[in-house]
């Protein structure tokens, strides 16, 4: 095969780069190597200095198209070394070829002091609208598809020029994923990311937030997923309930952590009625006689399923279901508790001061002492209550506690499963009706090693992964129907 490929790579030192070069030119497939740097650099044999002043800006997106004039382009995203596996360019070429992809990544190996782990993706989807979907750091383009996307480009970004080219060329063919480990990312440097040059900014740095949210919501403009903030009004009258609201607990095997959960229920000073629906999904560990000691009390209701396949959605839909659940069902994880007794009123009163079918909080993390632990606190302040529902497609999580008007839950119903289905809930319900927002913390998220999500391997990540992206695109394939209908 003939040298197709022009290569661009971060420059952080000549060590790094002087390896990665090495392997990319004995292939005999590379054309021409760019370094990208925002500073003067050390000469490399064979390359090229292309001035980058940020790794995802616009303006280098703008630099990588104007040297893409061979027939494919392959953009390098780390300042690790790159060691590319037996023949694994001719191998993505020739998939390149056989499926006309716009752009392909692989499966790859990472290596850490020696240490070599492997690094599976996962296939793209129309709903793989996250900014931090990984795709590896081998990022190969069809430079005609590269060079078309970029031209369109009609708004300059410091940090969401690389996601914003992803979204553009996802619409000009497919983005294909390789399910072979093709390559090793060697890390050398052992300082955290956050200190190296052009890394991905912070996500939780404002200006970034704002920008990714631009060019998400300017792709679904684009494919016609994007939503104007008109919303249904909600009338707080339908069916008669004994109760206002219901704190909805599904529990298995927390023995350690339920008795604070309800308690923090317990103590809620209202001026409204309310109840707590506890579905114990079969606990085997004394969970069960824990929950029995506050049996005295008629506002908690203790329901053990019938059904032995549910998950937490499962357990939400018995107890959204059941004749005692409130006008409004609002969320507390058996791991968790709320802040103090103002929350259950505070959640409340954001339905009717909004007018919305779905309200989320503001949490903190917690060790399981109940201390603040880093992130801190968690607002999800990016939404906003006219593009909040389309941003929603772009993040992974809407925040909690979370709470829904009864009527609008119990027609929705919640998937059955033990992830994601909150976040399905709020884009579903969000499609129509207002997502009301309580920026105050009224919710303690703890944080300890039996929680579902404590530590994920790769595989079981990458399920989360894939299911939250299916979510996605069932939604964005309802919202441009709709936008269709209209």
């Amino acid at each position: 095969m003939k040298a197709i490929i022009n290569c661009f790579i971060p420059f952080k030192d000549k060590e790094q780069v002087v390896e990665t070069v090495k392997g990319l030119q004995e292939t005999g497939l590379v054309n021409k190597i760019y370094l990208l740097s925002d500073r003067h650099i050390e000469s490399v044999d064979g390359c090229e200095l292309l001035p980058a002043d940020s790794l995802n800006g616009t303006s280098t997106m703008k630099g990588i198209a104007s040297h893409s004039d061979s027939e494919y382009s392959l953009v390098y995203t780390k300042y690790t070394v790159l060691q590319l596996g037996e023949y694994a360019l001719e191998r993505m070429l020739r998939i390149a070829h056989d499926t006309q992809a716009a752009m392909l990544y692989a499966d790859h190996y990472q290596v850490v002091k020696g240490n070599s782990s492997i690094c599976p993706v996962i296939d793209y989807q129309p709903g793989s609208l996250r900014d931090d979907f990984d795709f590896g750091s081998v990022l190969l383009y069809r430079a005609d598809l590269l060079r078309k996307a970029v031209d369109e480009m009609d708004k300059d970004y410091r940090f969401a020029g690389l996601y914003d080219l992803r979204l553009r060329v996802s619409c000009l063919g497919e983005l294909v994923h390789i399910n072979e480990y093709l390559y090793s990312e060697v890390e050398h440097d052992a300082r955290k990311s956050g200190e190296k040059i052009f890394d991905y900014v912070d996500p939780k740095n404002r200006q970034v937030q704002i920008e990714m949210e631009s060019a998400c919501t300017e792709h679904l403009k684009r494919i016609g997923g994007y939503l104007k903030p008109e919303f249904k009004d909600v009338v707080f009258n339908e069916g008669e309930f004994e109760y206002e609201a219901s704190v909805i607990i599904p529990v298995r095997n927390r023995i350690r952590t339920i008795e604070d959960a309800i308690r923090s229920v317990l103590c809620q000073d209202t001026d409204f009625k309310f109840n707590l629906i506890i579905i114990d999904n079969h606990s085997t560990d004394g969970t069960s006689k824990v929950i029995g000691k506050y049996s005295a009390d008629e506002r908690l209701i203790h329901i053990i399923p019938s059904r032995y396949d549910l998950g937490i959605g499962g357990c939400w839909n018995e107890g959204v279901n059941h004749p005692k659940c409130g006008k409004f069902a609002v969320q507390l994880d058996s791991d968790d508790v709320y802040k103090d007794k103002h929350t259950l009123q505070t959640m409340v009163d954001a339905f009717y001061e909004q007018n919305c079918a779905m309200v989320v909080g503001t949490y903190m993390m917690t060790d399981f002492n109940m201390n603040m632990i880093a992130p801190g606190v968690i607002d999800h302040k990016e939404w906003t209550s006219d593009n909040g529902r389309n941003n929603a497609l772009r993040i992974n999580g809407l925040g909690a506690p979370r709470a829904f008007y009864t009527p609008v839950l119990r027609e929705v119903k919640v998937p059955n499963t033990s992830y994601g289905e909150d976040y399905a809930l709020g884009l579903n319900i969000s499609r129509e009706y207002r997502i009301g927002r309580v920026y105050d913390v009224v919710y303690l998220c703890r944080r300890w090693e039996d929680n579902s999500d404590a530590s994920l391997d790769v595989t079981k990540m990458n399920a989360h992964n894939t299911y939250k992206d299916r979510i996605r695109t069932w939604e964005l394939q309802a919202r441009i129907a709709l936008n269709k209908k209209q």
